[in-house]
């Protein structure tokens, strides 16, 4: 592309970005990304090439660490009662929790999922790629919560929230790294209070921290459970 045209689909594609997915990629992000591109792409192939990657990525070095596009400095702060965050925000999960779940049940629900295996209501079923493609739970291994999920923004501040309501993409099968988008939610001295009026899922799963998450929390959950073996 000439550097005109490379401006100026580059200027497209971002303005479709943000008012589509909410997503505001980096200047730097969006020079090496169109670098990429064939001039004659059509704008919504473009878009999707590009979502694709962003849902894939991770938020602190591809989207803009800009205050306007981020939680609040303080907003751990168990002091403040109450207060609402206008957004959108974008924020990727790190890690998750089933709170309906004993350890056990956690564990179980992992093995399951290592062997390609998920749940339906009562049913076993198998999962292909094409059921989690996109990273979201969707209604696989359902059946529990609320969920307790470690979140991170653009600017690297990292926060709890819990899943008052059931979300459609919310569960155990979530990928490590997948987005979502919150506006006007609450954060309640210090946790934000998740429920599908105020939570958008995008999906995409940023392998690396995936499998290291798998493996860290199976481990940990098994530790623990040891651990009070003993102590019983």
């Amino acid at each position: 592309m000439s550097s005109q045209t490379l401006q100026l689909a580059a200027q497209q594609l971002a303005a479709q970005l943000a008012s589509t997915k909410s997503l505001h990629p980096t200047q730097q992000w969006l020079t090496a990304f169109m670098s990429t591109q064939k001039a004659t792409t059509p704008l919504p192939a473009l878009t999707q090439t590009a979502l694709f990657r962003l849902l894939s990525s991770d938020i602190t070095t591809s989207l803009t660490a800009d205050a306007a596009y981020c939680l609040p400095a303080d907003v751990h702060n168990v002091n403040i009662k109450e207060r609402r965050l206008q957004g959108p925000i974008v924020l990727q999960l790190l890690g998750l929790e089933d709170m309906s779940k004993s350890r056990w049940e956690q564990v179980e629900a992992i093995e399951a999922l290592e062997r390609g295996e998920g749940t339906k209501g009562r049913e076993i079923i198998r999962i292909t790629a094409a059921d989690n493609d996109d990273g979201s739970g969707g209604s696989l291994n359902k059946g529990g919560g609320p969920h307790k999920l470690s979140l991170q923004d653009a600017c690297g501040t990292r926060v709890y929230g819990i899943e008052l309501k059931d979300i459609n993409g919310v569960g155990l099968d979530m990928s490590i790294g997948c987005k979502m988008v919150l506006k006007n939610a609450i954060v309640a001295r210090g946790v934000i209070l998740m429920e599908p009026a105020n939570t958008t899922i995008l999906g995409g799963k940023i392998e690396a921290l995936h499998k290291a998450w798998k493996e860290h929390r199976k481990a940990e959950l098994k530790a623990a459970i040891e651990a009070s073996e003993r102590t019983a």
